[in-house]
């Protein structure tokens, strides 16, 4: 009676394993160091075929200019792209913590650090205009705020280029798994 449940267990999994579709976005690799280096060549050709439309904002292009780089490898836009990708990114400041400092003026305290959130929204399309995928993406980045205004100023546009990177990343891995779906 064990045996064959044992061995009805074993069926089971086995059937489960077979039908199992898993397969790596990336090949056994080599030494690359950039995200999206290792990409097997085939969805390699696909990331590197997609346009992306101009930015509106600076912190939009920074995830736009990021994300061309990592999905030509460097090598700029397609000269004849099959894919345009639409970015709706946005971002926004939250005070983290705020503190007293210690004079009598205002009791309320002051922002000693903050959080930017970049998010974007994105749809690929085909060349004929159809969507291919479509999605959404966010990242928080935090950042502290000395008293010094051109400081404080820096410091926040550093999180928002630091969340815009790591954003493109994220979409370019989204991207990835979505056109390996579509095979």
């Amino acid at each position: 009676m064990r045996q064959s449940a044992f061995f009805a267990v074993l069926a089971g999994t086995l059937l489960a394993a077979a039908g199992c579709t898993v397969q790596p976005l990336y090949s056994g690799g080599g030494p690359e160091t950039s995200l999206g280096g290792s990409v097997q060549p085939a969805m390699r050709e696909k990331l590197a075929s997609i346009e992306i439309e101009p930015a509106t904002t600076r912190y939009g292009q920074e995830v736009r200019n990021k994300l061309i780089f990592l999905l030509s490898g460097g090598a700029g836009e397609p000269v004849s792209p099959a894919y345009r990708l639409s970015l709706g990114v946005t971002s926004y400041t939250t005070a983290a913590v705020s503190v007293d400092i210690g004079d009598s003026t205002d009791r309320t305290g002051r922002p000693s650090a903050g959080t930017v959130n970049v998010s974007s929204n994105y749809v690929l399309r085909d060349v004929a205009g159809k969507p291919v995928a479509k999605g959404t993406r966010s990242v928080r980045s935090s950042f502290d705020r000395p008293r010094q205004e051109f400081a404080n100023l820096r410091a926040e546009r550093d999180a928002q280029d630091r969340a815009a990177e790591e954003l493109a990343q994220q979409l370019m891995l989204a991207l990835a798994q979505n056109m390996a779906r579509q095979r």
